[in-house]
């Protein structure tokens, strides 16, 4: 996308935003709330007109695709289905009106657990259910191109783990995958490349591992019953030096190893010496505050307080709370076993989106 600007009234929800989801990758697109995710997708979609600039898939408006389904699959809001139909019938309709064969919707219905439940009216589906036909129905037409909006919403931990490994399945396809989420520690084993935007402006647009080290939380540990004394002498070398607790200090704009042999040569006996890593979720604070459209005014929560969350990290260890109560018709699908069938040939060329 070049330039792409909307405005409704005198509010500018994208403002100029310019960035590229290049196939063989999963591109992670984050923003807060209101940050102008879904409105960029739904530009890319044609579903919303810009106001200036404009959006592309492999060179072409979304609007000139001679067979919009075979080349771009998307997931944008898992309820927008028709009232009436089942969820074989939704797909049907679909593949019948882009000349997609009927054995394909029988292969998505199975890719993503949903064959039992096939001839039932989604209209009863839960949200993660209803995740899992958007899903199907954008591998519908075995497209090079692939949008999801929060994929994971409703899901329980088994299906975000399922749509994790699907989503890197695609992209070492060759497909272009942009993946819109507000889990951070998802993100983090998910994506190769991330787009950050907040207010409507792309914030930043860079590999995931560099996004992370470019943050300010990274920094060495130290534990030593001589803290004040360590303190001062590594405040003579240039580092920032903060209190981290009962003899412990985190030092700033140094490694491990420098540290070590800074305080050998102060004669500091050291009780404890690691390097504590940035994480995607400190990064992504650093980058998007001042583009928070609502803030909490509250306390932060005491350390010591019986809170039974977990802090996402970009270690993947974070337990999500999300269920879904209906994904047991889904039950084996999140192994990341499956293979996606498909009606083309497997190897072709891909150009960026």
């Amino acid at each position: 996308m070049r330039g792409l600007t909307k405005r409704y009234g005198g509010t500018t929800v994208v403002d100029r935003a310019e960035f590229t989801v290049r196939p063989g990758r999963v591109t992670g697109f984050l923003g807060p709330n209101g940050a102008g995710k879904s409105t960029t997708m739904r530009l890319v979609m044609g579903l919303d007109h810009p106001t200036a600039g404009e959006a592309t898939i492999a060179g072409k408006r979304y609007r000139d695709l001679a067979a919009p389904l075979c080349e771009v699959g998307a997931l944008l809001d898992a309820k927008a289905l028709h009232p009436h139909r089942s969820a074989r019938r939704h797909l049907l309709c679909l593949a019948a009106s882009n000349g997609i064969p009927e054995r394909r919707v029988d292969e998505v219905l199975a890719t993503v657990g949903l064959e039992s439940v096939a001839g039932k009216n989604p209209a009863g589906f839960s949200l993660g259910m209803a995740q899992r036909l958007g899903i199907a129905a954008a591998l519908l037409g075995d497209p090079g191109v692939l949008l999801f909006d929060e994929p994971v919403n409703g899901l329980d931990p088994e299906g975000i783990r399922w749509v994790r490994a699907l989503m890197r399945r695609l992209a070492d396809e060759g497909r272009a995958v942009l993946v819109s989420s507000h889990l951070m520690s998802e993100m983090a084993l998910t994506a190769d490349h991330l787009v950050v935007i907040g207010k409507g402006r792309i914030l930043a647009d860079a590999p995931l591992r560099d996004l992370v080290e470019a943050g300010s939380g990274g920094y060495v540990a130290v534990t030593t019953p001589q803290a004040a004394e360590l303190a001062e002498w590594l405040a003579g070398r240039g580092w920032r030096i903060e209190p981290g607790g009962p003899d412990e200090l985190r030092v700033h704009g140094a490694d491990a190893g420098q540290v070590g042999e800074a305080a050998a040569e102060a004669g500091v006996r050291l009780h404890g010496l690691s390097t504590v890593r940035p994480s995607l979720e400190e990064a992504f604070l650093e980058l998007t505050g001042g583009s928070v459209e609502y803030r909490a005014t509250l306390p932060e929560p005491s350390s010591t307080g019986t809170s039974a969350s977990t802090t996402d990290t970009d270690t993947g260890t974070s337990t999500s709370t999300d269920t879904d109560t209906g994904t047991g018709t889904g039950t084996g699908t999140g192994t990341g076993e499956h293979r996606i069938p498909r009606t083309r040939r497997t190897s072709r060329s891909r150009r960026p989106s």
